[in-house]
């Protein structure tokens, strides 16, 4: 009888479960605590929102399974979206030509960073720093930092549909996205690759892992996760921004890092948790709508995630230190 509540035990101690219970908790509080935080049409954006989010947390993810860093996620994003802003409007491409195009652009651009890091040996953190600046930088002097506004009807169309009326069709573009990932780094001998090139680079070469080849392939991934999640963004806004990630796409950055930290995900690499990084974002897009809509000023929400990625990094640690032990144990 033990053997068949084990897996129970493991489930309901899991860092997945106590998330999802902190977010029926937030959930529960601000509907019961604000004016309109169930509303059809709260629901519908918050959807949106959180779809984008989850996204951007991904695109984070698969760069920190790996130990690096991409600081360059928004820059990455904003890039993509203007280059696929110009393909439909200025050559006149259709969504479903130009939308594949533009994501190959960032995971190419997502491809730059990691031969950069691999061939320099120099940490992702610093390479992809230089590269924030240098993506931003070559979108705007290359556009004019005009937006382009006269997309396809059919592509915007997509992002203000609404799916029994208040569910956005990006949702599930999120939640084909999350299928795949979850297939990949669970069931794949690529996942399982990159997972063993993260958690121990000098053990995966011994193995026969090609570790910097993986590395790259995590930025590149990452690149076009984060391209998706622009032109998810775009659908929303019906135009292709250069504002729309920030200044250098700074934007991204918070909600980048505290999904995937949230979730499960080392900071060290070499562990990954996809539904916990999904639930991470949907957990920090429910406290900032609601906390808006408890009129509370930005600045604060800002403040309040901060102090949830610091206590965040902190369990990060605590979490890498137990993964060491068990290491060490087995």
């Amino acid at each position: 009888m033990t053997n068949h509540r084990r897996p129970v035990a493991i489930l309901f101690s899991s860092n997945q479960f106590g998330l999802l219970l902190v977010v029926i908790g937030f959930v529960l509080a601000f509907t019961f605590g604000t004016q309109g935080f169930a509303s059809k049409f709260n629901l519908f954006t918050l959807g949106r929102v959180v779809a984008i989010d989850v996204m951007i947390g991904y695109a984070m993810m698969v760069v920190l399974v790996t130990g690096g860093l991409n600081l360059a996620v928004g820059a990455i994003g904003v890039a993509s979206v203007m280059f696929g802003g110009w393909l439909m409007e200025v050559v006149g491409l259709h969504p479903l030509i130009a939308v594949p195009v533009t994501i190959g652009f960032g995971a190419s651009l997502g491809w730059i960073n990691g031969y950069a890091s691999v061939r320099s040996g120099v940490h992702s953190f610093i390479i992809t720093l230089a590269t924030m600046s240098i993506f931003f930088g070559a979108m705007i002097v290359l556009t004019g930092a005009q937006p382009f506004r006269a997309l396809p009807q059919e592509f915007i169309q997509f992002g203000k549909m609404r799916v029994f009326g208040i569910v956005s069709p990006l949702l599930f573009v999120t939640l084909a996205v999350t299928v795949l990932l979850v297939y990949v780094f669970s069931y794949s001998s690529f996942g399982r690759k990159i997972l063993a090139a993260g958690a121990s680079p000098a053990a995966a070469e011994l193995s026969g892992v090609p570790v910097g080849r993986m590395f790259i392939y995590g930025h590149a991934i990452s690149g076009a996760l984060a391209c998706v999640a622009g032109l998810m963004l775009t659908m929303r806004n019906g135009a292709a921004l250069p504002s729309m990630a920030g200044q250098l796409g700074a934007d991204w950055l918070l909600p980048s890092f505290l999904a995937p930290v949230l979730g499960g995900t080392l900071l060290t690499g070499g562990v990954v948790s996809v539904i916990g990084t999904l639930l991470g974002a949907v957990l920090v897009t429910i406290i900032n709508n609601g906390l808006l809509l408890l009129q509370i000023g930005e600045f604060w929400v800002q403040m309040f995630l901060g102090l949830i990625l610091l206590a965040a990094v902190v369990l990060d640690r605590l979490r890498s230190v137990l993964a060491e032990r068990r290491r060490a144990t087995a």
